[in-house]
């Protein structure tokens, strides 16, 4: 039996193309060695993300293209991750290597929650994520993660996020009185949100996801004129009426240039957990006929249910992914994971982009 060679194997590798980036792993810098010990082979993989929605398809791909070098027996395949930046910042964001815009057309589709929710699965997965409450207007961020009392320390003039669940939290809600009303004119929201993309000691994050107030208003056009934006994620509904909104907030993202990484679909539908029947309360699939519509991403259907809403209300959003069925768990991680692949398609189009110089 012949002896497989390095050379030999890579060759085989440059068949085996990212299902996201469309291109193939050697050319992508995504191989960082090859082990040979006689007719086993370990292929250690590095993804753009750890939350990688097509890992199982590269393994397949690996293992079978590997195969095919002569003297080849067995192949293993390791992974280790780095989020690459779609977009190079400044100032206290400068260690921020992508910055998601999380926004909806109207409120009551469960925006916030599925922020929370986006934020931890990333940081479950191996992501260093922060998570930004731009919602001046109805900061329920600080109570859904169990942090409504906690006060941010100031170093060196610069705000000290609070960790919560493992992710960087700021918020105006650790900032104002917990009853008392926010009436924002637009200025002062400006000042607000720059002051905590500026003041904030975010450090170094993978992802920094912003949660917007409902709407098409201040916040959007400030966060837009002030940083470079990966992109943006609408949160809708599937009825009809939510989604009339949901597309006018894709097209002002669209109008400020701002990349739409897609749609998900909020309170898809509700499992019935005695008996199992599935009941698509406000419709079904509305987000995904319109994301095709507009040309953009669907990212997956969270579906309705009492234990997302009973965590988020006790400030323990982290039990959604050890005390709810398995369904519920992959539908959540599913959405992580295709909005983590769409950042890494983002981050690969900004790199490729041609860069002007001034002779």
């Amino acid at each position: 039996m012949s002896v497989p060679t390095n050379d030999a194997i890579m060759d085989q590798l440059r068949t085996v193309n990212d299902p996201d980036l469309h291109r193939d792993l050697v050319s992508l810098d995504m191989v960082k060695e090859v082990t040979i010990d006689g007719g086993a082979v370990s292929v250690h993989v590095k993804l753009t993300t750890p939350a990688c929605p097509l890992k199982e398809q590269i393994t397949r791909d690996v293992v079978e293209a590997v195969k095919r070098v002569d003297g080849v027996v067995d192949v293993d395949v390791q992974y280790s991750a780095e989020v690459r930046g779609s977009t190079a910042q400044s100032g206290a964001l400068k260690d921020v290597k992508n910055i998601i815009a999380v926004g909806a057309g109207k409120g009551g589709v469960g925006k916030s929650t599925a922020a929370v929710l986006l934020a931890i699965a990333l940081q479950r997965k191996g992501a260093s994520v922060g998570l930004m409450d731009a919602d001046v207007y109805g900061p329920s961020i600080p109570t859904m993660l169990g942090i409504a009392d906690a006060k941010p320390a100031v170093r060196d003039e610069n705000i000290v996020p609070i960790n919560a669940a493992g992710v960087k939290v700021m918020s105006i809600g650790f900032l104002v009185e917990a009853d008392k009303p926010l009436i924002w004119r637009g200025p002062m929201v400006h000042g607000v949100v720059k002051q905590f993309l500026e003041q904030v000691e975010w450090g170094e994050l993978d992802y920094l996801i912003v949660d917007l107030p409902p709407g098409t208003g201040d916040v959007p056009l400030t966060l837009a004129q002030t940083i470079p934006m990966t992109g943006s994620v609408v949160i809708c509904t599937p009825q009809d009426v939510a989604l009339i909104d949901a597309r006018r907030a894709v097209l002002m993202y669209n109008q400020l240039n701002v990349a739409s990484l897609g749609i998900i679909e909020n309170m898809s539908y509700y499992l019935c957990p005695k008996c199992g029947n599935r009941d698509e309360i406000f419709d079904h699939g509305g987000a995904e006929r319109t994301a095709h519509e507009l040309g953009i991403p669907f990212l997956g259907a969270i579906p309705l249910n009492a234990k997302i809403r009973m965590f988020a209300d006790a400030g323990t959003p982290s039990k959604t992914f050890t005390d709810t069925n398995a369904e519920i768990v992959a539908a959540v991680e599913n959405v992580a994971c295709n909005t983590a692949g769409q950042i890494s398609i983002r981050g690969m189009e900004s790199a490729a982009q041609p860069t002007l110089t001034v002779e």
